[in-house]
């Protein structure tokens, strides 16, 4: 994302992961880990969407942990259809932000596993301080359910247009929920043209 990006390898599930690490001006006031898309369809810690998300949590003082699931980049292993990729994210949790508070967030397939991620952790009562879920992939995966009493810690962003991830699935998921949805108007599943205005609405949510 910039000069300033320490990039690192750690031990994971599958064998080494690729790691990359931005963080703030001053003393971070806590971490968020951050997913990225299908890794058998481009997806890497690279793509524009993530590094929107890490440069919003960095700007709202956090630690941001970027990182490349197993078989993408210099990470090693297979992809393994998010089960893998579930227990890649929670040895980066495990690895980067043990303890203090934690932000979890992803996009497209990265907001699938995320959602696993955070039922997990809840589950083992793990507190989490915010939850970013963007371009949710809720047309081709089973997304998680989020706990109710995580709602109000929980963005959900998709962009009205997307025809990667039809806006109506994400609807059907978040209905019987009654998780309120932020829609982009005009906006794809990448968010080309709109990555400022999705960083305000993931920076404004931080700040909550």
């Amino acid at each position: 994302m910039n000069a300033q990006t320490e990039i690192r390898l750690m031990a994971g599930p599958a064998g080494a992961l690729e790691v990359a690490i931005d963080r703030p001006e001053a003393v971070p006031l806590g971490c968020a880990v951050i997913a990225h898309p299908h890794p058998l369809h481009g997806g890497a810690m690279t793509n524009k969407v993530v590094q929107t998300l890490a440069r919003a949590a960095v700007l709202e003082g956090l630690l941001a942990v970027r990182f490349n699931f197993r078989g993408v980049g210099r990470s090693e292993g297979v992809y393994d259809e998010g089960q893998g990729e579930l227990e890649d994210l929670l040895a980066v949790v495990r690895a980067e932000a043990a303890e203090g508070p934690l932000v979890l967030a992803g996009f497209s397939f990265g907001a699938f596993v995320t959602s696993h991620a955070v039922q997990r952790l809840h589950a083992e009562g793990r507190a989490l301080r915010q939850v970013v879920l963007v371009g949710t992939a809720a047309s081709r995966f089973n997304v998680a359910p989020v706990a109710q009493e995580l709602h109000a810690r929980t963005l959900v962003v998709h962009g009205e247009l997307d025809d990667t991830v039809p806006l109506a699935s994400v609807m059907d998921w978040a209905r019987p929920q009654v998780l309120p949805v932020t829609v982009v108007p005009g906006g794809g599943h990448f968010f080309h043209g709109q990555l400022p205005l999705l960083r305000e609405l993931v920076g404004r949510h931080l700040r909550a």
